[in-house]
């Protein structure tokens, strides 16, 4: 098995600072750029409302939901305004999900192994760790992709 990191997703919503974030590239000239935390967000956590009125309050038509029902943010024209996190009925997103960043955070690529351990060192064990395991639904585990799992209670 190759190391893999394991993000605590309810435990980071609570931590009043994230003082890094996590990307992943699938390869050198991925040009995409999603954060591991609104990916795992809009997969795991949401809860995929039919008429989801977070797309329907968007006012510049930056979310809409892929073939699997997964909500996705375009970037580009996501103008942060935070309507569809007033909006959402279950508090899914988190309010610091599309902030602008300032130049002194740090983003890591978890692709790269070096990246993926610098990542975990920046939060307390409990919320975001190096592994050595594979998803497992039954201890609430499940795979982002195949550096990335995530700890999340999903909803039924």
């Amino acid at each position: 098995m190759s190391k893999k990191v394991l993000i605590d997703l309810y435990k980071l919503r609570n931590l009043d600072e994230c003082k890094a974030e996590a990307i992943y590239r699938t390869s050198p000239d991925d040009k995409s750029f999603k954060t591991i935390r609104e990916l795992a967000t809009f997969q795991f956590t949401c809860r995929k409302c039919d008429n989801a009125p977070c797309i329907n309050a968007c006012p510049a038509d930056a979310l809409e939901k892929d073939k699997d029902g997964i909500i996705t943010r375009a970037v580009n024209l996501c103008i942060r305004c935070k309507s569809c996190i007033t909006i959402c009925p279950f508090g899914t997103m988190m309010n610091d999900l599309f902030e602008v960043k300032t130049s002194d955070y740090s983003y890591m690529d978890l692709s790269d192994e070096a990246e993926l351990e610098k990542f975990a060192a920046a939060y307390p064990d409990d919320i975001v760790s190096v592994v050595d395991i594979d998803e497992d639904p039954r201890q609430n585990i499940y795979k982002l992709n195949d550096k990335i799992l995530v700890k999340e209670y999903i909803w039924e």
